[in-house]
């Protein structure tokens, strides 16, 4: 970081550098140079602060059950370490996570809901209701209690602010019309488990009861919930947890239960619409949805692993009132330089942002140097961060400084504006951009270069007398600048520790390896 002459407006200034190979990691420039003119093979950049868009609410990943085990599990010094190095706002300000409300895929433990009874009984006054058994953290603690709730404390001791999306796969069993938790099935709807034919005594009743005792509990210990979905991915039968909702029950039920029990204790807390990919997505969400039913949600939570992307505008453009969040996205292991880019900071920060998303929160935050744990055998997913299961040692992978590059020079409140882009889906074309101006006056922007060669850029801001600061941006690669008159967070990621990746052991078959049987579109 440098000091630049008085023609340009900030005091300060921060210049980073991300190869697409990690070849550089967020490695700090110089302050490029205030320049009259740039030769005709640079890709000009204007910067316009009065082209305002949305808010940006932040960014960071899910804690599942199994992401959380690994953190768990490490040494408290180590933990510690990396828990400050993610959320920390004097490092990383990783501002966002997403949590399971009950089992997902992946886990460390065997599957479970809050209220788990035997098909053919019923509890509908959710008297068996529990997140878990024991204290926190603690080696005989259960469900909740035993990974998730104790990292997701640390976090909110490290940094208070950081904003919790809880998402279903599935209702208890006895919820459902199969009687079991995994392979889809739906809720029992229209059907009756109380005393009387009061809505309360639905099964969607008393499912809307069943996320409010979720918040009620995490609530007491300390963690409170901004928003909910109301399932994962509704559209995939999966052989782990998971159900089945269309759009027009999604939109009845949050409508008709959910928002009305949420408004009687906790009317602050967010619903956020959809929570899949948007393959299905055929049909603009207006067309199924009515004014009234949306009044009951605040955003359309979405995935990326299914196209065509555009379908983004079906859900994001129906009710523009709405929050738009990527909720989930991973790579594998032995994903490519380029294919990793192209997915992380090509399409979700970039193109995903210039199209209206608010917030970004990728998969898992951990996964081991396998790609595990998880009940399914599955192997070659990787983590925000890879963790070595017998030692604890932490290595970064590209999803790990994409999301730096928002949480450390983003402030959450800030607004997108206005940039030049030479790239019209983020992963083909020339040099793209998003840009933000923070609440103090800070402008920040990434410029990312989806080709496999180094370009040029220079960027200069609207407003100001026309000066090009230029930069190269390495292949596949990040180049962020952050503008301020105040205090800028100048920090580092730490170094990785050396251990050995192994995306299949070699006590897995063929049939197990990644992109084959069980592991097919395994989330």
């Amino acid at each position: 970081m440098s000091n630049i002459n008085k023609s340009n407006q900030f005091s300060q200034e921060f210049w980073t550098v991300t190869a697409g190979d990690l070849s550089q990691k967020r490695t700090p420039l110089n302050t490029p140079q205030l320049q009259d003119n740039v030769q005709k093979d640079v890709y000009k950049i204007i910067i316009d602060p009065a082209d305002k868009h949305q808010d940006w609410l932040g960014a960071g990943a899910a804690i599942t059950d199994a992401a959380a085990s690994l953190i768990w599990k490490q040494s408290k010094e180590q933990r510690s370490a990396l828990l400050h190095e993610l959320f920390d706002p004097e490092q990383g300000a990783y501002s966002m996570i997403r949590i399971p409300l009950g089992s997902c895929e992946p886990a460390s433990q065997p599957y479970y809901t809050y209220d788990d009874v035997p098909f053919g009984e019923h509890d509908s006054n959710l008297a068996k209701f529990s997140i878990g058994e024991g204290t926190p953290g603690a080696p005989n603690a259960t469900k909740d209690l035993k990974y998730i709730v104790p990292v997701v404390q640390e976090i909110l001791q490290i940094n208070p602010a950081v904003k919790i999306m809880a998402s279903p796969w599935s209702a208890p069993a006895w919820m459902k019309n199969t009687g079991e938790l995994k392979m889809g099935g739906h809720l029992r709807f229209g059907e009756y488990t109380g005393y009387s034919y009061d809505d309360k005594d639905t099964f969607e009743g008393v499912y809307a009861q069943y996320f409010v005792k979720y918040l009620e509990a995490y609530k007491k210990l300390g963690i409170p919930i901004y928003a909910l979905t109301i399932q994962n991915e509704p559209s995939n039968a999966a052989a782990w947890p998971a159900m089945i909702w269309t759009i027009p029950e999604i939109a009845n039920f949050g409508y008709k239960y959910l928002r009305p029990a949420l408004d009687k204790s906790f009317p602050d807390t967010k619903i956020y619409f959809w929570d899949g990919s948007f393959n299905v997505l055929n049909t603009n969400l207006a067309e199924q949805i009515t004014p009234q039913q949306a009044t009951a949600f605040d955003g359309f939570a979405f995935h990326t692993y299914d196209g065509p992307y555009s379908n983004l505008f079906k859900g994001s453009r129906a009710f523009p009132n709405w929050k738009s969040s990527m909720t989930e996205r991973r790579c594998m292991l032995e994903e490519t330089p380029e294919d990793a880019s192209h997915i992380m900071m090509g399409l979700i920060g970039n193109w995903l942002v210039r199209q209206g998303t608010s917030s970004i929160i990728l998969w898992n935050m951990a996964l081991d140097e396998r790609g595990l744990p998880n009940m399914v055998g599955s192997t070659g997913r990787r983590g925000v961060v890879t963790i070595d299961h017998k030692t604890g040692k932490v290595q970064r992978n590209l999803e790990y400084y994409m999301l730096r590059n928002f949480g450390q020079d983003v402030e959450p409140g800030s607004k997108v504006i206005g940039s030049t882009t030479y790239t019209q889906d983020g992963y083909t074309g020339g040099i793209g951009s998003v840009a933000f101006l923070a609440p103090n006056g800070d402008i920040a922007a990434h410029l990312y270069n989806p080709t496999g060669k180094a370009l040029k850029a220079a960027v200069a801001i609207s407003g100001q007398a026309v000066k090009w600061q230029e930069v190269t941006v390495p292949a596949w690669g990040t180049v962020t600048l952050h503008k301020s008159n105040s205090k800028i967070n100048t920090s580092s990621p730490r170094s990785d520790e050396a251990f050995k990746l192994n995306p299949l052991p070699s006590n897995l078959s063929e049939d197990e390896a990644p992109g084959k049987g069980v592991n097919k579109n395994k989330r």
